[in-house]
């Protein structure tokens, strides 16, 4: 084949080329094109400038391949403006030299056609769709944000646990309020450091953030510093919501002490109970040995007198024993009708002794006609313990303490008041009073277990307990149990304790 044939299939190749291609001098100007552009034919575009030609510009293009292989001496693929794929912006796609020795004599300038294009906007498309499902698909809220704080990105989790929508963060927010006070700047520091792993990660850090109605909240950041070029150009932040997590630790820590407590008063009982018994013995001994004395003995009135006291006092203490016994006793959680005043009444009986109770004025005011209850005898003499104790601390040692008992207008219902004289409950914190571990007394002076307990004891009997109060009259206590159901002899509801 001779030279001649070789250029001219070499031509008509050219020609047949689906793709803009021409041939451009190195001052920008048209010196061949294999292509009609608009209608205007080779002829007329020969000699004129690409940049005025394809675009009607006054100046080459910003993003042109041609002056990239013109700076670089080498071919150059150019992408469009803002790495998007809108390619009417780039007027030469792909450019290469055409050399003269060592001198650039032009460049060849070609492009892809438009159904090449529209194929990389549709992946792109489905590209960015599927990414921004992956985060917006995300449980824990995701935020991006450039160099000024400007918000990028602003997920759904993200609007409900800040309280801004989507579009209020996009446009009107800054990150750097999200975070209350300086922490916006600590989070940053510690971003480039390498203490929380890596210049420019942060895994794992704890710190607080500032919803839109100033709530502060503790969360979990995970975040990146992105960078174009070594250049830091924005941030993304994972946020994860902590109040659950620490809700649920605190629950735990809580049931934890309420049981470390109820061992704790096990042990306490089992003590009281090994004491009873051994305080038996000698109680025995002594009412035996007076008694003797009484009847071998011809005594003078006063001795008999004194012997009375020794033998009455002597009752009394077995009689406390006796009731610290049945306090005490271990059983089973057996659920079967007991008498409530007795219960209130054992209570009273073991505590109006006691020093505490030594300025306090008891009234009892119970109703003899009163039901039988359905309950668990043990966790019954610990309600009115806690109760009746409770409100003995409250008048500090000196008061009126009033129990009554009651059949309710429901007549399947009794009802326990339990009054004092006390410096009463703030209306602020009635509502939270039954609440595990909260208690206004002095650190060292309570667990803030009593009333949580009472409260429970209560409900698990069907029952309800609530209070009114007036600060610095006192505080009553209702404690409403269900009546016993006569051909119900008992049920068992847990093992031996």
């Amino acid at each position: 084949m001779d030279k001649n044939t070789q250029n001219d299939y070499l031509l008509k190749a050219i020609g047949a080329f689906n793709r803009r291609f021409m041939v451009i001098s190195p001052e920008y100007k048209i010196l061949a094109s294999s292509s009609k552009l608009n209608g205007i034919i080779d002829s007329e575009i020969i000699g004129q400038h690409c940049y005025k030609v394809l675009y009607d510009r006054s100046l080459p293009c910003i993003n042109c391949s041609i002056k990239e292989a013109k700076n670089k001496r080498r071919p150059a693929l150019t992408p469009k403006h803002g790495n998007s794929l809108d390619l009417d912006e780039m007027p030469c796609y792909f450019a290469y030299p055409i050399f003269s020795g060592d001198d650039i004599e032009a460049f060849v300038s070609m492009d892809f056609d438009l159904p090449t294009r529209g194929g990389l906007e549709e992946k792109l498309n489905r590209s960015n769709a599927f990414l921004r499902n992956l985060i917006f698909s995300s449980v824990d809220c995701v935020i991006a944000a450039d160099k000024k704080g400007k918000i990028l990105i602003f997920n759904g989790p993200a609007s409900k646990v800040f309280g801004y929508t989507e579009d209020e963060a996009l446009n009107s927010l800054n990150v750097r309020n999200i975070y209350p006070g300086k922490q916006a700047v600590e989070v940053m520091r510690n971003l480039r450091s390498e203490e929380y792993g890596g210049k420019g990660k942060l895994k794992l850090y704890q710190t607080h953030v500032k919803t839109k109605n100033g709530e502060i909240i503790p969360i979990k950041l995970n975040a990146s510093i992105i960078y174009e070029k070594y250049r830091e150009v924005a941030t993304i932040g994972f946020f994860h919501d902590l109040r659950e997590q620490l809700r649920m630790k605190d629950e735990l820590e809580k049931t934890q002490l309420q049981l470390l407590q109820a061992e704790k008063m096990s042990s306490l009982g089992k003590l009281a109970a090994g004491v009873a018994h051994q305080l038996n013995n000698p109680l025995g001994g002594i009412t035996l040995f007076a008694k003797l004395i009484q009847e071998e003995y011809d005594l003078e009135e006063g001795a008999k007198q004194d012997l009375d006291r020794i033998l009455k006092d002597a009752q009394r203490c077995r009689d406390t024993v006796k009731e610290l016994l049945e306090f005490t006793r271990q059983t089973r959680h057996l659920m079967r009708p007991h008498d409530a005043n007795e219960a209130v009444s054992r209570a009273l009986f073991l505590l109006e002794n006691q020093a505490l109770f030594q300025n306090i004025d008891i009234v009892k005011d119970l109703d003899a006609l009163l039901p039988p209850v359905q309950a668990d005898i043990q966790q019954l003499n610990h309600l009115f313990m806690n109760i009746i104790l409770n409100a003995a601390q409250a008048m500090e040692g000196k008061g009126k303490l009033t129990v009554k008992s009651s059949l309710l207008p429901d007549p399947d219902r009794i009802c326990i008041e339990i009054s004092d004289t006390g410096v009463g409950i703030p209306e602020e914190i009635l509502p939270q009073i039954f609440e595990q571990f909260f208690t206004t007394k002095e650190e060292g002076k309570g667990t803030g277990l009593g009333l949580s307990l009472a409260y429970s004891i209560v409900k698990n009997h069907g029952g309800n307990i609530t209070a009114k109060s007036t600060p610095g009259q006192g505080a009553t206590f209702f404690i409403e149990l269900p009546v016993a159901d006569k051909n119900n002899q008992g049920e068992d509801s847990g093992d031996n304790t």
